[in-house]
């Protein structure tokens, strides 16, 4: 018997929508749904492989728990009863000897429900301590955004921007941001402008009108010059700034003390490029400016989104067709109301990164936080940790280090789809249904301004849960089972409730998006303490914080031992640390890639497809090397998220070879407001293997 389905792929934040074709029960293909919903459409190498992804021999099929020491590659089956009691007592030990904040839950990117379940879950057993990716991706942007706007800020779903400014991002390759890939295709084939951001030249570089090859994590003074060149040209929007935007005369003041000049000299842009890019955004409307993850990585993160906040509400590209909308809210359970916050308030003073206060306040701790505290009992100590599909010795900064913590744990428990080198050193093991084994909605919190249906359309193998159904059962096993449902799908009807939608109903109608309407801010105003865009922030200034954008740094120099200076860039064919173990998408990305300019790699004796070393302060790894004659000679491009799957469990399948992190640090200094810290423009050198 053979069928078709719809749903979209969680891959990465592209989401896009698939048509599945399925034979006796089993998947045999995957296509680009022929009439998808706006926004969701296309499909990439990742999606192709869903199902090499859910048949592989490897797949995680039954609760495993470890047999020999921690890391020795050795498993023996068990049941659920006993996975989920074992977990459960080793728990309830920990919270009984050194009380309940000694166990961090460790989160990945965000799939599906698994997040807000764990978050629930971390509430009622007691732990502030939810440790996330977010000070490193997505929360400074969109907090900057929250103490500008008052809420989000998303490209409009209708209309075509006339200028796009993709800065540190590259949708083709990561599908990252709101505007959809076809907005961004329809825009330029019908005459759009485009200023294109990113040290590297790109296949949408190539296409720019203008590119800007700024020294990578100098993005804030460049913004900031962005800023400047609009003001002082009076290229804004007079109308909207005096209507609508509180502190633009502090602002002003505040860049007179900020050359182009200097500015140049710090981000490696002229300002001669500077005057173009700020131009053609400024006069040309709609517009739309489409940030990435890459600004994440510097301890300038918040303030940078802070400037980029402010660029897109002076040059009045709020609230129009085509630009920016700052929308009402999807209806939905709150987030808050789903994690028991109210309930079971977290306190920043408890948590431990709690000193990075907006950080604090959106429930999570950082990465660097958690084996800090393992190690060092600082500021106490973490003794146990739950993870749900995050591979911390490949994506926490400091992979040594966060090897070290991870050993020393006394209880670990992984729920993942297949054994990583992070997986590996668990004491249980959770098997995890995947995509299309069982019903979910995704995103949720709706962070790009729509929520999915993802309807069970496949049987998953063994005795696989999904994420979500693991955390409702362990509740019951640690005598918390109040707080949960009895059958944890009643949670879908839970968060759709305030939309009058069941989750019945909603597979049907499969999307809710946000709607765009035009200057709907004239209406409601901004969901600010004075209704208005606040470009100087009292909120901020009361917190300790700069009210103002500001840029610090760069506070790494190139010297003789280290002269280059390191970045890195994901590949379209894999998200994070994921897809080494599929062949199909091996073969695209056989090896980690390491990019330097031909003049640097002849100057250092190296050749393109050399093995060669890279090297900073806190250690060395090794990758192929690639020449690229777009790359500044300063600068070197180091692949991220790699492991060998081949290498076996025994040894964490060469987690160290050519991981990344074992190239970062950290140490300080961290973003006072987000605790983000530098993962760019880190000195480092190359050699050959």
């Amino acid at each position: 018997m053979t069928r078709e389905g719809f749903s979209f792929c969680r891959l990465c934040d592209g989401r896009c929508s698939l048509k599945l074709t399925i034979e006796q029960g089993k998947l045999v293909r995957v296509e680009e749904d022929p009439q998808p919903p706006p926004g969701r459409e296309g499909i990439c190498p990742k999606g192709l492989a869903w199902p090499e992804i859910l048949y592989h021999p490897g797949r995680l099929k039954y609760p495993l728990r470890r047999d020999g020491d921690r890391g020795e590659g050795r498993w023996r089956r068990i049941s659920w009863d006993e996975a989920l009691g074992l977990t459960a007592e080793k728990l309830s030990e920990l919270k009984d000897k050194y009380g309940a904040r000694s166990v961090v839950i460790g989160l990945g990117h965000p799939k599906g429900l698994e997040m807000m379940f764990a978050h629930r879950l971390a509430s009622v057993f007691g732990t502030p301590n939810v440790v996330t990716s977010g000070h490193i991706c997505h929360l400074p942007g969109e907090l900057a955004s929250v103490y500008t706007f008052g809420s989000a800020c998303y490209a409009s779903p209708e209309g075509l921007p006339r200028c796009v400014v993709l800065w540190g991002n590259n949708p083709p390759e990561t599908r990252c941001g709101s505007l959809s890939l076809s907005q961004l295709r329809s825009a330029l084939k019908n005459g759009g402008k485009l200023v294109v951001v990113d040290p590297r030249r790109t296949g949408l570089a190539a296409r720019a009108d203008v590119w800007l090859r700024p020294r990578p994590g100098s993005d804030g003074a460049l913004a900031l010059g962005m800023l400047k060149v609009i003001i002082e040209e009076k290229l804004y929007d007079e109308e909207f700034v005096r209507k609508w935007t509180t502190g633009f005369e502090r602002l002003e003041e505040h860049l007179r003390g900020h050359s182009l000049k200097r500015i140049a000299e710090l981000t490696w842009v002229s300002p001669e490029q500077l005057v173009a890019a700020a131009r053609l955004y400024a006069t040309t409307k709609p517009a739309v400016l489409q940030w990435g993850n890459a600004l994440d990585h510097s301890v300038n993160s918040f303030q940078t989104f802070r400037a980029l906040a402010i660029l897109k509400a002076i040059t009045g590209n709020i609230d129009l067709p085509g630009g920016e909308i700052v929308p009402q809210r999807l209806p939905l359970t709150r987030p808050g109301h789903f994690m028991l916050l109210r309930e079971f308030p977290r306190s920043p003073e408890e948590m431990l990164s709690g000193e990075f206060k907006l950080l604090a306040r959106s429930g999570v701790v950082t990465r660097v936080s958690a084996p800090r505290a393992i190690l060092e009992g600082e500021p106490y100590p973490v003794k146990g940790a739950l993870l749900f599909g995050t591979n911390p010795l490949l994506t926490y900064p400091d992979a040594q280090r966060t090897h070290q913590a991870l050993c020393q744990l006394e209880f670990l428990a992984v729920a993942d789809l297949f054994l990583t080198p992070s997986a590996a050193l668990a004491d249980v093991l959770f098997p995890v249904a995947a995509n299309f084994e069982f019903n979910e909605l995704a995103p949720y919190p709706p962070f790009d301004g729509f929520i999915l249906a993802y309807p069970k359309l496949l049987e998953p193998p063994g005795e696989c849960w999904s994420d979500y159904k693991i955390i409702n059962q362990l509740a019951r096993q640690l005598g918390l089972g109040q707080y949960f449902w009895e059958d944890e799908e009643e949670a879908l009807d839970f968060i759709l409730q305030p939309s009058g939608l069941s989750f019945e109903d909603f597979k049907k109608r499969r999307v809710l998006q946000v709607r765009a309407e035009v200057k709907e801010y004239e209406r409601r105003g901004f969901r600010t303490a004075s209704g208005k865009v606040e470009i100087y922030s009292e909120r901020l200034e009361q917190m300790g914080y700069s009210s103002l954008p500001e840029y610090v740094g760069p506070l790494e120099k190139l010297s003789e031992g280290y002269p280059l200076l390191l970045t890195n860039a994901k590949a379209m064919a894999f998200y994070h640390s994921t897809g080494r173990n599929i062949d199909s998408l091996r073969k695209i990305y056989p090896d980690p890639v390491v990019e330097l300019s031909p003049a640097t790699a002849a100057e250092l004796g190296l050749q393109e497809g050399d093995w060669v070393y890279i090297e900073t302060r806190k250690g060395c790894i090794k990758q192929r090397l690639t020449l690229n004659r777009s790359l500044d000679p300063r600068v070197v491009f180091v692949s991220y998220g790699w492991w060998f799957p081949e290498k076996g469990p025994a040894e964490l399948y060469g987690w160290r070879e050519s991981n990344l992190n074992v190239l970062t640090g950290s140490e300080p200094p961290f973003e006072p407001a987000v605790g983000s810290l530098n993962l760019r423009g880190i000195p480092c050198r190359v050699f050959k293997a």
